[in-house]
């Protein structure tokens, strides 16, 4: 038996996230343990979106974060990490002055990556492949600045797109209606040889609202829950969402626009369920890094 240890660092629209990972291998089997999961909600994307520039309090707030990582990491004497940011820094005019920040003072690496990239470290989670294999499947990644929407057939990524539309621009009223056509004209046409297309779900909210429905582990979540959710959550108040249904104050804002997304483009998309398999960039990133780990032994 073999074990070793990676570190993921995923710095998003609504929160920071560093995950690491023992990825264990006994004999043909490979297991990836989750040790540690840490989130911090900085919300970089209430001043990317609105300012196109990150405030130096939050700037502050980011360079904590990314000292109290970098010692984490060295704490748990990681092999190898990776440390990726997405729409809010893509976005933001000190993006790529903030990374260079991070790197001088805290040796981490940020990479800003497209949402093409960020698709593609979504599926090296091979979530698709494990729920039945050789079907199709819509994988939507709900953020704080952008949902990803990719097509899976027989194992591969058929076609995908990233769209300016997340839960913090749409608390923010920052979505133009044509932003939502672009969505489901391009929902529509890559769907529609497909019936009965199950979804898969990433992003905090849907996985809060898979707990909140308490299904067994791994069962898909029927469409019409979140309709019922969606419309209870909007009948109470952002303080009653937190009292009732334990979320996170973070969560309990940005969760009605991620509900919004994931119907609309299920309802487009003619999917009568969805999978939340619990992942994130995150994942991706590790597995990714263990793979590049064992292709370099």
């Amino acid at each position: 038996m073999a074990i070793y240890k990676f570190a993921a660092i995923d710095v998003g629209s609504n929160a920071v996230r560093l995950l690491i990972s023992n990825v264990i291998e006994d004999g043909e089997n490979v297991y990836f343990k989750k040790i540690s999961l840490i989130r911090l909600p900085l919300r970089l994307g209430f001043d990317a979106f609105t300012k196109h520039k990150i405030s130096d309090e939050k700037i502050e707030q980011i360079m904590h974060t990314m000292h109290a990582y970098s010692h984490l990491m060295k704490a748990h004497d990681v092999i190898s990490y990776r440390a990726c940011a997405t729409s809010a820094m893509r976005e933001s005019k000190n993006g790529k002055a903030i990374t260079k920040k991070i790197l001088k003072e805290t040796g981490i690496n940020l990479e800003i990556i497209e949402g093409k990239e960020e698709a593609e470290i979504l599926y090296a989670t091979q979530t698709a492949n494990q729920l039945t294999p050789n079907r199709p499947y819509l994988y939507i990644d709900v953020g704080g600045g952008s949902t990803e929407i990719s097509l899976f057939n027989d194992g591969e990524i058929q076609s995908s797109k990233s769209f300016k539309i997340g839960t913090i621009r749409l608390l923010n009223e920052m979505v133009k209606p044509e932003t939502w056509e672009e969505m489901e004209q391009w929902v529509k046409t890559n769907t529609q040889d497909f019936q009965g297309l199950s979804s898969i779900g990433t992003g905090g909210n849907i996985s809060k609202i898979f707990k909140i429905n308490s299904l067994p582990k791994g069962s898909p979540l029927p469409f019409v829950n979140i309709v019922h959710l969606y419309d209870e959550l909007k009948r109470i108040s952002y303080e009653d969402r937190i009292r009732l249904y334990d979320m996170k104050p973070d969560r309990a804002d940005v969760i009605i626009p991620a509900s919004d997304i994931y119907m609309n483009v299920m309802t487009w998309a003619k999917s009568p369920q969805i999978y939340v398999p619990k992942v994130g960039v995150a994942d991706g990133i590790v597995k990714m890094l263990y793979q590049n780990f064992k292709d370099n032994e």
